[in-house]
């Protein structure tokens, strides 16, 4: 694996990204043999052609990035990975013509361009099936033991068995018998005296230690002299960490939280994030002064009411702040105090909201609040003080996001859907705790990244 933003990522996918901008650049560069035959060369050297190509292939990279062919439960499957390949190819051809129209200098041949969009089409489609025949091959995988049963190991367990390009392969576990365990497909191998045997029949090379309660439990000595023997000994808190990317509630511990890498904010930290909420929040607010004015009309003859919706958050340290959002339910309809998460299809939601909530151009108001001071643009989402004291009283650790200034966006919202019940909070701590352990300018970039994808995909919104 392989840590990049402050998140793990597996190397059989990056092994998949490089091939296929490999793929990508030599297509276009057979392209322009099969076009101009010997003279091929010079016309990639003298007219810039290395150039364009590497433009044009870097459009068709952040196309298939878009479509999500690098998400796990993507490209497992054939027939769907094949529907958005033509996609890619199809978003690609549009977003190029685009381009060439409006910067006509970068424009590849014709002749050149059409050929290699289509030995693109054909060499990803093999690429793709070979390398799902070699990520599906036990023989290339690492062969893991978990260590223990309980909550951890529960929700690991499937984390695992469903991620196939980590690269890992569970041939059962050890400790004692458990339904919720073995429900998942896992075989149970012995006890933890067991543990020697197993690693020497199962061929082990890692164990992952998932126990309830290790005081006492722990095999320690045992481990570590397997550790000498090559076997590598994972932590299972920090492994579903990495495969999820977020902290595992079912078995956190206040003393993890207290010595665990993370959780300490830098005084360079606050100051990056400040400037940067001023400057881009500025920015912002001049650049959608015109779009926000168009807005405020269309809300105005949509319905009636108040073009802005302001109502009280929970920030820093749980103090409130009045938070500014366009109006895009009837007015009064909440007036009650009774926040009632928002269904699909709710009534509540006027025409113009409607849409607003999908472009989630509400949400534009929000940059004054960025500008003052009131939040980040990246950070915990912020809640209503009703709904977070609820939370915080069916939540453990959940008052540990008042620890940090909230977000307009934040890693919870580019990783799950909409919020709307107690579980799903749950779930969404899990994020907004890995944000809070492994805040970093890198990793804030790569949530910028992911919001804009989910904002031109119009995802999420309800």
């Amino acid at each position: 694996m392989v840590r990049f933003f402050n998140v793990y990522y597996p190397v059989r996918t990056l092994i998949l990204l490089c091939g296929e901008a490999l793929i990508i650049c030599i297509s276009f560069m057979v392209a322009a043999l099969i076009r101009f035959g010997a003279d091929s060369s010079l016309k990639l050297s003298y007219e810039g052609g290395i150039y364009k190509i590497a433009l044009a292939s870097a459009v068709c990279l952040l196309c298939l990035y878009y479509y999500d062919l690098y998400d796990s439960f993507i490209f497992s499957n054939p027939r769907e990975v094949l529907t958005r390949i033509v996609q890619v190819l199809g978003a690609a051809c549009l977003i190029m013509a685009i381009v060439y129209y409006v910067l006509p200098m970068v424009r590849l041949d014709a002749g050149l361009f059409i050929p290699g969009i289509l030995l693109i089409g054909v060499s990803l489609a093999g690429w793709r099936k070979l390398f799902v025949l070699l990520n599906r091959s036990s023989r290339l995988a690492s062969r893991a033991v978990v260590l223990g049963v309980g909550p951890l190991a529960q929700a690991l367990v499937p984390e695992m068995e469903h991620r196939p390009e980590w690269g890992v392969r569970l041939v059962g576990y050890v400790g004692r018998p458990d339904s919720a365990v073995v429900g998942n497909g896992l075989r149970r191998l012995g006890g933890v005296e067991d543990l020697e045997a197993v690693v020497g029949e199962e061929r082990v090379d890692q164990i992952v230690i998932a126990m309830g309660e290790r005081r006492g439990a722990l095999p320690v000595e045992l481990l570590l002299s397997l550790k000498s023997q090559g076997v590598l000994i994972r932590d299972g808190a920090e492994m579903y960490e990495t495969l999820t990317g977020k902290v595992p509630l079912e078995s956190l511990r206040l003393s993890w939280l207290l010595f665990s890498r993370g959780f300490r904010v830098s005084r360079a930290m606050l100051v990056y994030k400040r400037a940067t909420s001023i400057i881009f929040s500025s920015v912002g607010l001049l650049l959608a002064l015109p779009l926000m004015a168009i807005i405020a009309a269309a809300i105005r003859l949509d319905s009636k009411g108040p073009v802005l919706f302001r109502q009280e958050r929970l920030g820093l340290r749980g103090t409130i702040f009045t938070l500014n959002k366009f109006r895009s339910m009837v007015d009064g309809v909440d007036a009650d105090g009774n926040y009632r998460p928002v269904q699909e299809n709710d009534a509540r939601v006027t025409r113009v909201g409607r849409w607003l909530r999908r472009s989630r151009l509400d949400e534009l108001p929000q940059l004054w609040n960025v500008l003052r001071g009131d939040m980040y643009f990246v950070g915990p989402r912020p809640f209503v003080p009703n709904q977070e004291q609820e939370y915080a009283e069916k939540i453990p650790f959940y008052g540990q996001r008042w620890s940090v200034r909230p977000g307009a966006t934040g890693w919870a919202q580019v990783n799950r859907e909409y919020c709307a019940t107690v579980e799903d909070n749950v779930e969404k701590l899990g994020y907004d705790l890995f944000y809070i352990k492994n805040m970093s300018v890198g990793l804030d970039l790569l949530i910028v990244f992911k919001t804009m994808k989910i904002l031109l995909l119009g995802r999420g919104g309800r």
